[in-house]
């Protein structure tokens, strides 16, 4: 397992331009969120729903990956053994920069899957719609590969058996309100690095090692920095 765990949410995909349902603007704006990404919507409010993850897949088509994103590649392309990215992201950032090992905890946004038989297929941006409706082994109607909120997360069990090994945690632009990364720091962990914008309720600062409050690609060469240091 790896040395170091990469763990990162929607702050670090901000500066390339995506959006997030904290957001007062942007594709969540006029959404409620118990009506897109709640357990059962899906049942009870199927259109909206796949409208709504249509409209966000086609928001993520031109999108670029940012600095941060790509030097966190460049490095796991350097330590493919000893690093691990884990995002929060269901976004591609990390595949557009060249990631091809990326733990999608939330899912993965240009991704389909069958509730049935677990068939999964890629399709980009296009839209769900009759040519992706139904499964092709099973026929049940197809839902975008999302954690909705209420939902069971089965790549968490990846989530906490990456941390067998691990001595060095990052944690990128997370307010820590869904996941408490606080929770993984423990005395195997030897460095610990906390990158956000700015102060967060729900992450105690002085537990990490070392604390940078500023954006992920202004951090991002120091944070590099220390994990190298770490590994010589």
């Amino acid at each position: 397992m790896a040395k170091v765990i990469i763990f990162s949410g929607a702050g670090v995909s901000a500066e390339s331009g995506i959006s997030t349902f904290r957001d007062s603007d942007g594709l969540w704006e006029n959404y409620d969120i118990r009506e897109i990404c709640s357990a059962g919507c899906l049942s009870w409010n199927r259109d909206e729903t796949i409208k709504f993850y249509d409209m966000r897949r086609e928001d993520i088509r031109n999108k670029k990956p940012n600095y941060a994103h790509q030097e966190i590649c460049k490095l796991k392309e350097k330590y493919p053994n000893d690093i691990a990215i884990i995002t929060q992201n269901v976004d591609d950032m990390f595949e557009k920069a060249g990631c091809s090992d990326v733990l999608h905890l939330h899912g993965f946004l240009p991704e389909v899957v069958c509730e049935s038989c677990g068939f999964k297929e890629n399709i980009g941006y296009d839209k769900l719609d009759s040519a992706y409706s139904e499964c092709p082994s099973c026929a049940v109607l197809l839902r975008p590969n999302i954690v909705f909120f209420g939902e069971a997360a089965p790549r968490y069990a990846d989530l906490y058996e990456a941390f067998d090994d691990c001595e060095v945690f990052v944690v990128i632009g997370t307010s820590g309100n869904v996941i408490n990364t606080d929770m993984f720091l423990n005395r195997q962990i030897k460095l610990s690095i906390l990158n956000n914008l700015e102060p967060s309720a729900a992450i105690n600062d002085r537990l990490y090692s070392k604390v940078l409050y500023k954006k992920a690609t202004e951090a991002i060469d120091e944070i590099i920095m220390d994990i190298e240091d770490f590994l010589a």
